[in-house]
């Protein structure tokens, strides 16, 4: 009879406990989990071990307008549109560009912010001044799964690209002389070109587009939350108040 007494009392111990973190399941109704590859200054990137910039600030104010929290997943670019469809997080926040074809198999959020791919090149090097100099042959660093790789791919069959996993690996190679030419996002690059004198983002640009937070196609309600709330930050100064940080001053 002792021996059931404590099990008895071990089983309505263990039923306490489960008890008492139940409503902890319920409060991950007010947690959104994004997923970002922090290595894009000055969009997502870490520093000091925290995770910073314009995206992950953005999505901390958007998250609060909304009564939500975050909870970061951190993972490589080239796996966020496959681990958002497999429920791996509810939005993805990592600088993406809206194109056709990623539209295909996700929504993306309304636009909140113009950019575009720029090149990058070594101040020292006279032989690339308009982005056609790159089909001479240049050797060019993009990193595998962007929209640089296929853009180079289709416009300038004269480079020789230089593919990797990780954006600080683009540069990387740039700054040792490694390759030519970058091809990244404007705002990475100029942010990278500010930090090191050594080189420059040529004056015209590859592309013109819109960065938008991407979520899976049947969460509309998601959607529609996060663009009331990104509406919500323009109008009542927080979203001025961020890019004017990470950007400058409006013009």
């Amino acid at each position: 009879m002792m021996k059931i007494s404590k099990l008895l009392c071990a089983f309505t111990a263990s039923i306490a406990m489960l008890t008492a973190v139940m409503p902890a399941a319920h409060a991950a109704d007010n947690v959104i989990r994004v997923g970002t590859d922090a290595t894009f200054p000055p969009m997502e990137f870490v520093k000091d071990g925290k995770r910073t910039g314009f995206d992950i600030e953005l999505i901390e104010a958007l998250a609060k307008t909304m009564g939500k929290k975050v909870q970061w997943v951190d993972i490589d670019f080239k796996g966020l549109i496959p681990g958002l469809i497999s429920n791996r997080f509810d939005i993805a926040a990592s600088a993406i560009y809206m194109t056709d074809e990623r539209r295909k198999v996700v929504n993306f959020s309304d636009p909140y912010y113009r950019g575009g791919l720029a090149v990058l090149v070594r101040r020292d090097d006279t032989s690339i001044k308009v982005p056609d100099d790159l089909n001479k042959g240049k050797r060019v660093s993009v990193q595998v799964g962007t929209k640089s790789v296929s853009y180079l791919k289709d416009n300038y069959p004269g480079v020789e690209r230089v593919e990797v996993e990780k954006n600080q690996a683009m540069f990387d190679l740039l700054a040792t002389g490694r390759v030519n030419a970058v091809v990244t996002g404007r705002p990475a690059a100029v942010e990278y070109a500010r930090t090191q004198p050594l080189v420059r983002v040529l004056d015209k640009g590859l592309t013109t587009e819109l960065y938008g937070y991407a979520m899976r196609k049947g969460d509309t309600e998601l959607a529609e939350q996060l663009n009331k709330a990104l509406q919500t930050l323009r109008v009542n100064g927080t979203y001025t108040a961020l890019t004017d940080k990470w950007f400058g001053k409006s013009e």
